[in-house]
């Protein structure tokens, strides 16, 4: 099953708001911008996205309704560097907005695929790129690899708005080398991709460029083992989820699945099933933004810092997933829709898997005084997931749906660390030599979920709650008492927070209008997995880029326009944008639509295990009910057969 099967007039007929875009929508957005004027030959297209109906229209549609869709599409002339940002109705086929974008103030559009290969065209025809490889002794310069590189807040002559590139070089043995092996130090390429030129080269001095090769396909890491024995998972019968359209059931969950170039995986309408009531858990959930954010002081690299959803869009990076490699078992995939640099419709392949787990014991009880009668449960769980691969890295995003009523969210990060190098056997303090002469520098993933909440209805509040010792005295006479201490998130500046292990804490998102049998508001808890937030000094270009990082938790009233935790436009922005300025004092928390951004991921160490591909690095929370439901939701779980 595709997520582009049909036409838009036959998807119209079973069409629902939050559908992902079809192939025909996004070329008639295409036609009406052409038709309004608005395109050139020197037009592209950094984004073209969903423009998503409010949650009132979406909450009063009813199969078989009239369903408008609309695009949100941001444009760049590729000769003047001027940008704009147009909504089209795809359904009615107009243009109902259009906008220039200001890029000192606003920030760039995101990097386009075709800027790469411009980016490189125009280092290595640079004289001064050429003549800093031959001091480097490398005169023949054909396995060069330029690899462009966002530009964080960098300005030029002091020209803000300037839509740039920074480009360290590396080299390979032949044209299938790791490239990543052989990185040349201390010289970096900023070039002006709209002016078509470099201006200005970074060199602060040869260093030797690691001969080492470091290849990972099998033909070069021996014969394989044979004591690996064939791992089989059927489902004769078939999953237990259903698919209609691009709503999902499984075992009392439900929700609706979508796509989009810049977020990648959306997941929409988060529901449970209990009994007869359909229960809202989430209304939108998203990976709304990823950071990767290096740790060195060396002039050539302590710029390095990546918004991979807003500088490089996620989606659009998807992989085409491989049965038994990527995923394994009862399969279904999803197509996507994107738009490529041209504004017209491309097919990602295989980009969304779905599938189940068995993860294990769910629940078990051997009662001592009965007989020690034993009754036990197996868990399984429903796996949502897409990979994508951004430069040098490639992370894998799964979506976990529990049995007892819980899910979660994993990134699996993988791929190849970054490199520099040094004179070998001298290290570095910002990271660690994983062989001779390469370094892989001390950095940082710092991940953002989006998430709506609909905690059985729309109207939620938030508590942070922590676990605390009871000071010994008339109310703890023997020391050994704790308690919990909740604090109530009621206005805007209450709403950035950072976890803590030693208590415990995590946050409860609550409906108080909605109460369980024994009184108290349903609700569900985000446990996190606490990392530090960004190590950057405050004064960092970083910090107020990736201002999100600096905080685990952020709480913001809801609102249409918020979309993104570093703002719409973070390529190039310099900086503050997105939830610092939603959580200034003034905005009411409590009883009311909101949205959580929650900030995790590891600070990595590269270890010379890691290397030349390094295993998959796990991080994610999981949100949990907490008085949501009256008792275990999973008892009524069939036994499983004694084998």
């Amino acid at each position: 099953m595709t997520c582009c099967e049909s036409s838009v007039s036959d998807a119209r007929a079973l069409a629902h708001p939050l559908d992902p875009l079809t192939a025909e929508e996004i070329a008639t957005a295409r036609r009406v911008l052409a038709e309004a004027g608005k395109i050139t030959d020197d037009t592209r297209f950094p984004l073209v996205l969903p423009h998503e109906p409010d949650r009132h229209t979406v909450a009063s549609h009813r199969p078989g309704d009239p369903v408008v869709r609309r695009v949100r599409v941001t444009l760049l002339d590729r000769a003047s560097g001027v940008a704009a940002e147009a909504i089209v109705d795809v359904t009615a086929e107009a243009l109902l907005s259009y906008r220039s974008l200001d890029a000192t103030k606003e920030g760039q559009p995101p990097i386009l695929f075709g800027e790469f290969d411009l980016c490189d065209e125009i280092v290595k025809n640079d004289p001064g790129w050429q003549r800093a490889m031959a001091d480097r002794g490398i005169t023949d310069t054909s396995l060069a690899v330029v690899a462009p590189l966002a530009a964080g807040d960098l300005v030029i002559d002091g020209e803000p708005g300037r839509r740039l590139l920074r480009s360290p070089t590396y080299l390979r043995c032949s044209n299938s080398d790791n490239a990543w092996a052989h990185p040349v130090a201390g010289l970096v390429a900023d070039v002006d991709v709209i002016e078509r030129r470099v201006v200005r080269l970074i060199d602060t001095g040869a260093v030797p460029v690691p001969t080492e090769c470091a290849r990972y396909e099998p033909e070069f890491t021996g014969p394989p083992r044979t004591d690996v024995r064939p791992l089989r998972i059927t489902q004769p019968d078939g999953p237990s989820f259903h698919l209609t359209g691009h709503r999902i059931d499984w075992l009392g969950w439900n929700m609706r699945i979508d796509f989009n170039g810049r977020e990648g995986l959306v997941l929409h309408q988060i529901s449970y099933r209990d009994g007869d009531r359909e229960r809202p858990v989430l209304r939108r959930a998203s990976l709304a933004e990823m950071a990767v954010a290096y740790g060195e002081a060396d002039e050539a690299r302590n710029w390095v810092a990546f918004l991979d959803g807003g500088e490089y869009t996620l989606g659009r990076n998807a992989n085409a997933l491989q049965l038994g490699c990527d995923c394994l078992g009862e399969i279904r995939y999803l197509d996507a829709v994107v738009a490529d640099d041209f504004g017209n419709p491309e097919t990602l392949t295989n980009a969304v898997c779905i599938h189940e787990e068995d993860i294990g014991l769910l629940w078990k009880h051997t009662d001592i005084f009965n007989d020690m009668a034993a009754h036990s449960r197996r868990a399984r769980r429903l796996v949502i997931s897409y990979i994508a691969t951004v430069g040098n890295y490639d992370y894998a995003f799964y979506w976990y749906f529990h049995q007892d009523g819980s899910l979660a969210f994993e990134v699996k990060s993988t791929g190849i660390v970054q490199t520099t190098a040094v004179e070998p056997g001298t290290g570095s303090p910002h990271g660690t030599e994983i062989a001779p002469g390469l370094v892989a520098p001390y950095h940082q993933h710092l991940f953002c979920v989006r998430l709506d909440v609909a905690v059985d209805g729309d109207r939620n509040s938030v508590h942070e709650v922590d676990a605390v010792p009871v000071p010994s005295g008339p109310a703890n006479p023997n020391g050994n008492a704790f308690t919990i201490r909740t604090t109530p998130l009621t206005d805007s500046a209450d709403g950035a927070r950072l976890a803590d292990p030693t208590t415990s804490r995590h946050w409860r998102i609550s409906n108080p209008s909605v109460r369980n049998r024994v009184g108290q508001p349903v609700a569900y808890a985000l446990i996190p997995q606490p990392s530090p937030v960004l190590l950057a000094q405050p004064d960092a270009a970083v910090t107020r880029r990736v201002a999100y990082a600096t905080k685990h938790l952020w709480v913001t009233r809801h609102a249409e326009d918020r979309r993104y935790p570093a703002g719409d436009y973070p390529n190039q922005h310099q900086g503050e944008a997105g939830v610092p300025r939603w959580t200034q004092a003034g905005e009411s928390l409590e009883d009311t639509e909101l949205t959580v951004w929650h900030t995790f991921g590891p600070t990595h160490l590269p270890r010379s295990e890691e290397w030349p591909v390094m295993p998959v690095d796990h991080c994610g929370f999981t949100f949990r009910p907490t008085g949501f439901f009256d008792r275990n939701p999973a008892l009524n779980l069939p036994a499983e057969q004694k084998m």
